[in-house]
This record gives C-alpha cells, sequence and structure tokens, in this order.
C-alpha cells in the first residue's frame, strides 16, 4: 500500500528537517538516499531534509512541484516500483520514499538495486534501512550505486543523550548546564521527541543558561513527580515519600504504563549492580547506559535488598503493569500497592 503525497502549492515552504540547512535554490535534490538507523526522530528529519526544497525560480528548481509517494518495504509489491516511478501523462517529477527497507522481499530488494544503479531522469529515491543484518546486501548494493547515506544511530546512553540536548539548544543558541540537562530528562523522559519539544519550548520561553531552577520552575513540579522519582522513594524504602510522588505524577497527567516502566527498570537496575559488585562505577556505568554518579546513588539503594526481595519486588511490578494496561479497575490503586509491597520486600525476610 503506498502513500500519496502531493507536491508543495505555490507559496508554501516543504517539509524540512529541522536544524538542517535548506538546501540551495537551483541545486535540486539528490536523486538516490539512503537514510540508515532507526532512530525515529532523526529518521523522519533525514527523509524531510533530503525532500525536494522548493525555489523561487522555478526553471532552476525542477522539483519544487514534484509528487511523493511513500511505501513500506514489507508491502512493496514486484513490480510497483515501475509504476511508481513510470513518468506522468503531464509529465512532472516525482519522489518515492521507501520506509524499511530491510523487510523487503528478495524481488522487491532485486528491482530497488536495479532501480538505484540506473535511476530514471526526474525521480529520486530516498531508502531507510535499519542497518542491521537484514537486507544486508540491499545495502550494500545501494552505496555502491552511490547513494548518499545519512546515519541515524539509536541515541541509548546517558552521555547521547546529554549530547543531543546540547546540539538542540546550540540550534537555538542556547546552553545549559549539567544540572539544567539532567533535570530536563528527569523531567521528560527519553524520548526524543519529548526532548526535543521541551528543548524549543526552554529556548523559546526562558532566558540564559539553562539550570535545574529553570526547569523545575517551567515544568512546576513535574521534574520533581516523574515515574523515576517515585521508583526511587520506593526503592530507598520511603512509603510516605513514595506515595507522595506517586499521587503528585498521577495528578499531572504522568501515564501509569510509564511509572510501571521506571519501577520495573530501578529494580531491573539494582539486580544489574548488585551482580557487579567488583566493577568501578565508571566501567559499569558505561555498561549500563547511566551516568557514573548514578551508579553510586543505585549501591546506596541496594542496602536492604536481597535477591528474595528484589524478585518479589519485581512481580509485584508485573501485575501492577498488567493491572494498568486494563486487566485492574483502577491504575491508581494498582500503583499504590506495588509501591507498598516494594517498600515492604527491601527490609522483609521473603
Amino acid at each position: 500500500m503506498t502513500t500519496h503525497r502531493p507536491g508543495p502549492e505555490p507559496g508554501t515552504e516543504p517539509s524540512r528537517a529541522r536544524g538542517r540547512p535548506a538546501a540551495p535554490a537551483g541545486s535540486g535534490t539528490v536523486p538516490l538516499t539512503v537514510i540508515v538507523g532507526e532512530e525515529e526522530l532523526l529518521v523522519e528529519r533525514a527523509i524531510g531534509a533530503a525532500l525536494p526544497v522548493e525555489a523561487p525560480d522555478a526553471d532552476r528548481a525542477p522539483w519544487g512541484g514534484a509528487d511523493v509517494h511513500e511505501v513500506s518495504g514489507a508491502e512493496l509489491s514486484a513490480g510497483e516500483l515501475v509504476m511508481l516511478t513510470a513518468p506522468s501523462l503531464l509529465g512532472g517529477e516525482c519522489v518515492v520514499i521507501v520506509r524499511a527497507a530491510q523487510d523487503a522481499s528478495s524481488a522487491v530488494a532485486a528491482e530497488l538495486g536495479a532501480l538505484a544503479a540506473a535511476m530514471p531522469e526526474q525521480v529520486a529515491l530516498i531508502i531507510t534501512h535499519a542497518g542491521g543484518a537484514k537486507g544486508k546486501t540491499l545495502l550494500t548494493a545501494l552505496l555502491k550505486a552511490g547513494a548518499r547515506r545519512i546515519d541515524c544511530p539509536s541515541v541509548r546512553r546517558f552521555g547521547e543523550r546529554m549530547d543531543f540536548l546540547r546540539a538542540e539548544l546550540a540550534r537555538s543558541g542556547r546552553k545549559a548546564d549539567d544540572g539544567g540537562l539532567r533535570a530536563l530528562t528527569d523531567a521528560v523522559g527519553t524520548d526524543l521527541r519529548d526532548l526535543a519539544a521541551a528543548c524549543d519550548q526552554l529556548a523559546a520561553d526562558t532566558t540564559g543558561v539553562i539550570t535545574a531552577q529553570t526547569v523545575a520552575l517551567y515544568w512546576r513540579g513535574r521534574a520533581e513527580a516523574t515515574g523515576f522519582s517515585v521508583a526511587d522513594r520506593a526503592l530507598e524504602g520511603n512509603l510516605g515519600d513514595a506515595l507522595a510522588q506517586l499521587r503528585w505524577a498521577l495528578a499531572i497527567g504522568t501515564a501509569p504504563v510509564l511509572i510501571t516502566s521506571a519501577l520495573a527498570r530501578g529494580i531491573r537496575t539494582l539486580g544489574q549492580v548488585g551482580t557487579s559488585r567488583g566493577k568501578g562505577a565508571d566501567a559499569l556505568a558505561a555498561e549500563l547506559g547511566v551516568p557514573a554518579w548514578k551508579i553510586d546513588k543505585i549501591r546506596q539503594q541496594l542496602r536492604g535488598w536481597s535477591s528474595a526481595g528484589l524478585a518479589r519486588a519485581h512481580s509485584a511490578v508485573a501485575q501492577a503493569d498488567a493491572d494498568v494496561k486494563g486487566e485492574g479497575a483502577s491504575a491508581g490503586y494498582a500503583l499504590e500497592r506495588a509501591v507498598r509491597v516494594i517498600v515492604e520486600s527491601r527490609s522483609a525476610e521473603v
């Protein structure tokens, strides 16, 4: 199944990847682009940057009014590429976007490789590929055909997210100190779309260097009441604070499933740190994808925990997760029960 995007209307601006410079007027577009990686936000930006850019002088920018067709690699049928790239009766150019090309059948992969090796005039091809072993032959063929490659690697480690935030703010001419960056991830989470939107908001609505205090004031308590703060208080055995943080997090609209996810991650990280007592904080932080200062905090939380207690706490969170996803009558009650069991499991002899 294909999705057709009509070309931009006269006087409108086409989609562009935020933070990437537009192609110069008259430069046209690159006929063959392959975008490698699975980081959704970065892939979308790369697609936007690769799409045709309309220029004031239509004679110099033949791609301004191009039609854009989108199709999934898994859904693309053999022979369909020929129809998508065939010249229109009315003339004009077209752009074909093939997403997740690694899922294409062998016949379609062969067609993509052949098309890339002999690109028709007035046709541009933008292909996204996860970059793993699946479909590697196709990726190699595309690059051999001269495709421009844009890498969109996953942003998973703490340091990588910090670099992402710094780059996002720098695009708006803004800076944040380390405390502000940590507070931003605590308040918003790890999703790149959410983090990018938060950077835009802070850049537009605040002045000066962004600090932890800036973030706390802007989100009016959200930074102090996330799933991770609930998990921290529960794992430390502080029932009163954990319940208070939980109720506040729910009151400001934090999704219950995000809280169960934070609880599960906290318990899992405790177990990982607990079984790696001989490793230094820096080495363990790199392995787990968390900052080194957090390893010391987790080791303090480990006091009072046994393997049996962690197993019991994990079971309670698994039950809460099922309840908040529809099996229970009240998500709030399910989460409170899980928090109580976690706190009890920390020091209980089970």
